[in-house]
This record gives structure tokens, C-alpha cells and sequence, in this order.
């Protein structure tokens, strides 16, 4: 099996690139993300790989960083999601937003995803929400203040979390802007003090 290639631009397609090996080119499919970050035809290049061998075919999966293939084959695990499907997630999220809006039970951004609607979005957050810490870096004080967690979170903030979600934001991004504010402010701040930095937080 190949775990990574590394050669030299030899051209791109809409969702693939050739990467040109000693002679030898390699069809690597590739999300968006990846793709953007590879450089010009000519140029060097290396990628960590995915190959998924089928009874037809034989398909090279490229990324820019293992994270990103760890992520790959861990959304192939839940029922309803395949490569393409997979390469489509991780063109819209990176692993730290991926993991991050698993661990924050977050379906709505995974929703964004061409071809992921909300029940399988939910699937997806629901089986991988235990997995998700491992594989990206989640902010300790956003994933206190997220899901089954939340009850170890200063009562301020749980506090300062409602009265955002009361003024039409989302749990999701009212506990990303009053994880922000603790840090800034500290464990000791008060609902009111969170709130106006929350506030400060999500107008940016």
C-alpha cells in the first residue's frame, strides 16, 4: 500500500492531481482544501496517501497532512459516508474546524458539506463525538462549554452562553465567543462581563 508520494507537479484536474514520481504518474484525488495548497506544474510536492483498493479500481486519496487522512478514513466509518463524501466534508472544514464542530455537536457546519444533509450530518457528529479530541486540536475551553461537559463550565458562562443563544446566535458559536472571552477575561468573570466580550466576539 502507498502512504505518500512525493514528485513533481504534473497537472491538475477538478479534483485530482498527477504527481509525477520518477517518471511515473499517479492520479491523486485530492479535496479542494488540498488542492489550493499545492504548488505550481513544475513544482515539488509531497502528500500523505489513502489507497483504497476495490475489485475495479485502485484509487489514490492525497492530503496535506496526515490529520487530514486520519480524518478521511475516520468519516468513512459512519454509514452513509463515502470518499466522495468524505473528500467533500474535508474540503469545506479543516481537521481543527472538523474536529472542533464534532466536539461542539456542531451538525450544522458539517451540513455545509456538498451531499451531507441534516440527518446524516447528525449521524456524523453523533458517532465521531468521542473520537474527535484525538484527531484535531479542540480548544479545551470551547469543548467545556460544549455538549454533556458544559456542567463543569463556570455557571457565568453557562449563563453568558443562554442570554446569546436567547439573542438569536447559535449555541455552537455562543460557545466558541464566550470560551474566547474566558480567556480573556478569566474563570472568575461575571455573565455580564462574558456577554459584552461575547458580544464583541461574534460582531467581528
Amino acid at each position: 500500500m502507498i502512504g505518500k508520494l512525493k514528485g513533481l507537479i504534473d497537472s491538475y484536474g477538478d479534483d485530482f492531481v498527477i504527481l509525477d514520481v520518477n517518471g511515473v504518474g499517479y492520479v491523486v484525488h485530492c479535496s479542494t482544501r488540498t488542492l489550493q495548497k499545492l504548488p505550481r506544474v513544475g513544482e515539488a510536492a509531497a502528500l500523505a496517501i489513502e489507497t483504497q483498493v476495490r475489485e475495479d479500481s485502485i484509487r489514490l486519496f492525497g492530503f496535506a497532512t496526515e490529520a487530514e487522512r486520519d480524518w478521511f478514513r475516520l468519516l468513512q466509518t459512519v454509514q452513509g459516508v463515502g470518499a466522495k463524501v468524505a473528500l467533500a466534508i474535508l474540503s469545506i472544514l479543516s481537521a481543527n474546524d472538523l474536529a472542533s464542530a464534532i466536539a461542539m455537536q456542531d451538525k450544522a457546519m458539517v451540513a455545509r458539506a456538498p451531499g451531507v444533509g441534516p440527518k446524516l450530518a447528525a449521524r456524523i457528529v453523533a458517532e465521531l463525538k468521542d473520537k474527535a479530541p484525538a484527531f484535531g486540536a479542540v480548544d479545551p475551553a470551547l469543548a467545556r462549554l460544549s455538549g454533556e461537559e458544559s456542567e463543569s463550565a463556570p455557571s457565568a458562562a453557562r449563563d453568558a452562553i443562554s442570554a446569546l443563544v436567547n439573542l438569536g446566535y447559535g449555541r455552537p458559536q455562543a460557545a466558541a465567543a464566550v470560551a474566547e472571552s474566558l480567556k480573556q477575561l478569566g474563570d472568575g468573570a461575571e455573565a455580564g462581563e462574558l456577554i459584552r466580550q461575547g458580544l464583541r466576539e461574534l460582531a467581528r
